[in-house]
């Protein structure tokens, strides 16, 4: 396939899913580092927080099973264009919110169109930069960073000189910018269809030398419009492999939404600090997974580094949390820094969904079972954590149940490390894929 500028005849697609990918996360970081804020407006219950926290994992995977649906009856363009208008349309409300019922109701639609928006950016990227995959998924994944350290960075300075409602609303003016090219590529693909398709990537998840921007492509291949093999998907549940990369996944996004719920909060209550400088701290935690998610794709493909990224990252969120409960005041941001390594699991979990399958309809396969596993499991804790908070009093408990999570991953992480595929797995135990 011939490779041509990244702009050309594309510049509104590229605009927009920079545009997109940036909405996608600020919907999640700019809410709790202003919590305080909004508490002093009305009670926030922390069993409210907690299901704030958990509405994205929730929303992730029941849109990420409705929106393939949505797609075949509307299209690529039009699914987009709705997915955005309700991340705006929410987080505008979010900043008019009078009650926290109404603000859950808010952020339920907020988080309704970011399930869907992470579903419909791979197969957009898809479509309109088949020959630029690795390139814009760079772009995509980097993007992803910068939005989940900057909202809680400003945040909390606007609320505290323009106020809250300002502080969560400005960000759904970014979304509504989003829907200005994708508006004009609906009408541009109304007036001439265009259809671009990538083919199906293989790769030899034993040859370390493949280059890095097929493994990408094949990432990309596991969120797709098309339904994945009904059999394939059957038989991942006798997979311990599957299940392995479902917990790694599981445990990846526990330790984001939990974070992203309570971890200013936490910071406060026993760090002692400001509500600015949890802000602050949170925008640092973010800012640990821009580097990860550049460098650990490599780390795996190139050098089959799984096992020992993994083990940091694990290693990283236990002593960070030990020193949340030992010695917070002594050096908070140290150890916010070293929590912040579990980040790592994100990226990773992402490549190995594409290398541990042969293929990219296997792939589709494993990434629904693993997406759909994970988030279940991860939206369960941030709940969790607000309501053990609130039944102890304290943090001690609900940090240890954190703890344990990691703990528990470790053998999931030994079993995903193993390098082999889905389909070598099924061959080994019951014969023929």
């Amino acid at each position: 396939m011939t490779s041509r500028p990244l702009w050309q005849g594309r510049a509104l697609a590229l605009v927009g899913i920079v545009l997109v990918a940036f909405s996608l996360r600020s919907a999640v970081a700019s809410l709790s580092p202003v919590i305080d804020h909004v508490a002093d407006d009305f009670p926030v219950p922390p069993v409210v927080i907690g299901l704030i926290g958990a509405a994205p994992p929730v929303c992730f995977a029941l849109f990420g099973l409705l929106t393939p649906l949505f797609e075949r009856r509307f299209g690529l363009e039009r699914v987009a264009v709705s997915a955005i208008a309700l991340i705006a349309v929410g987080m505008l409300l979010r900043g008019l919110a009078g009650d926290s019922v109404a603000l859950l109701a808010a952020t339920a639609v907020v988080f309704a169109g970011v399930g869907s928006g992470n579903v419909l950016l791979p197969p957009l990227v898809k479509k309109y930069f088949p020959d630029r995959i690795g390139a814009m998924m760079t772009v995509y994944s980097t993007t992803l960073a910068v939005s989940t350290f900057l909202p809680p960075l400003v945040a909390v300075p606007v609320a505290d000189s323009l106020g809250w409602r300002v502080s969560l609303g400005m960000w759904g003016l970014f979304a509504a910018i989003a829907l200005v090219p994708w508006v004009a590529l609906l009408l541009r693909e109304r007036a001439a269809p265009t259809t671009v398709t990538a083919a199906p990537v293989e790769i030899d998840p034993t040859d370390g030398r493949h280059d890095l921007q097929d493994a990408v492509a094949v990432a990309t291949g596991p969120i797709t419009t098309a339904p994945a093999n009904a059999r394939t998907f059957a038989r991942l549940w006798r997979l311990p492999l599957a299940w392995a990369l479902a917990l790694v996944f599981g445990t990846s996004s526990t330790m984001a939404y939990v974070s992203f719920a309570w971890l200013p909060t936490l910071l406060v209550d026993i760090g002692g600090v400001t509500p600015a400088t949890a802000g602050f701290l949170l925008s640092v935690f973010g800012l640990i997974g821009l580097p990860c998610s550049l460098i650990v794709p490599i780390l795996v493909v190139r050098y089959q580094a799984t096992r020992p990224l993994f083990f940091v990252a694990v290693v990283g969120g236990l002593v960070g949390l030990g020193g949340f409960l030992v010695a917070p005041t002594a050096a908070l941001a140290l150890w916010v820094c070293i929590f912040g390594l579990t980040a790592i699991m994100f990226p990773l979990s992402l490549v190995l969904l594409s290398i541990r399958a042969r293929t990219a309809e296997s792939a589709v396969a494993l990434s629904g079972f693993v997406q759909s596993i994970g988030y279940a499991i991860a939206a369960v804790f941030p709940l969790l954590v607000g309501l053990l908070h609130d039944s102890t009093g304290g943090w001690q408990v609900p940090l240890l149940v954190v703890a344990g999570v990691l703990v528990v991953s470790i053998p999931a992480g030994v079993v995903a490390g193993r390098r082999r595929t889905i389909e070598d797995e099924w061959e080994r135990r019951y014969g023929s894929w």
